[in-house]
């Protein structure tokens, strides 16, 4: 178990920072195409991989109960618009503090569980999870100059996300994965179309289609990576690893872009994921203490 272990936290590290690196794509591709247009051509090829693994899988929508289907399309509305907020921000502001920010999500979906699931909650992982929160404030700055449009963006992002997780969660478990990643990369793409019929469309270069096929590629194997993360070990001791993506996110922003926080952002980073890896340890000192009390 512990080597299978150390393999999920590897998977783990190498698919966040393979987020990271779509996200650089993505920033990258803000600089030749319109948000829109991004939207609907990387949904076209995302939503061709996925539409050939639920093929493959012979999975089939009408299958699934009224429940089920309705959750499902919130998931894929939830992800179209963080989609929406998350590029908005993305070519706002240093992509850094949008991935600093966005590690507040497992603290913002506990927090949702525990209000809409009454999902249990001590009094140490709420501490956590308000703490966690003030570390973002920290990073977004709210009152100075340094908050912005897109700031609240990048807020809004955070909310969009966490519907979505827990929309997911209230899933029933055996809806196959790949359906709902391809109900999800539809919704983005069909968003996408939308929007587009407000913006102008120019034909990509040949630098763009390689980012554009950098963020297919990366998002992609960041997937698929995460996913054997979860299949290979426990997911209590992976998780944490997904902090990885910050330090990816610093890297390729001084490397690729030519960004650097300030140093309240790099307090502000470091407090969301103390208090993240806190939460999670916890959680994972729950679940111990429970199946020890079930086995006894």
């Amino acid at each position: 178990m512990q080597n299978d272990n150390i393999r999920a936290a590897l998977y783990m590290m190498a698919g966040s920072s393979a987020f990271a690196a779509n996200d650089t794509f993505l920033k990258l591709l803000g600089s030749e195409l319109g948000m829109f247009q991004i939207l609907v051509l990387r949904g076209i090829i995302v939503s061709a991989v996925f539409g050939l693994m639920v093929w493959h899988a012979r999975v089939v929508f009408a299958d699934l109960t009224r429940t089920d289907r309705y959750f499902l399309l919130v998931r894929s509305a939830a992800e179209a618009f963080a989609a929406f907020f998350f590029i908005k921000a993305l070519f706002n502001m240093p992509l850094a503090n949008v991935t600093a920010i966005l590690q507040v999500v497992p603290l913002a979906v506990a927090l949702a569980a525990y209000i809409v699931l009454k999902e249990p909650l001590g009094w140490r992982r709420l501490s956590a999870i308000l703490i966690g929160f003030a570390g973002v404030m920290l990073i977004v700055q709210p009152g100075t100059g340094a908050f912005t449009v897109a700031s609240v963006n990048a807020l809004a992002c955070v909310a969009m996300v966490t519907l979505r997780d827990l929309s997911t969660r209230m899933m029933a478990v055996k809806v196959p994965s790949s359906l709902v990643a391809l109900t999800t990369a539809l919704g983005v793409m069909l968003f996408g179309v939308v929007g587009s019929a407000f913006e102008s469309w120019v034909m990509p270069s040949r630098i763009a289609w390689l980012w554009l096929g950098g963020t297919v590629v990366f998002s992609c194997f960041g997937y698929y990576l995460i996913i054997l993360a979860m299949r290979v070990g426990e997911m209590s001791f992976a998780a944490p690893f997904r902090y990885a993506s910050l330090l990816a996110a610093l890297l390729l922003g001084w490397f690729v872009l030519g960004e650097w926080p300030d140093n309240l952002t790099l307090a502000g980073s470091a407090v969301v994921v103390a208090t993240g890896v806190f939460a999670l340890y916890r959680e994972r000192q729950v679940q111990m203490q429970i199946r020890a009390a079930q086995t006894g």
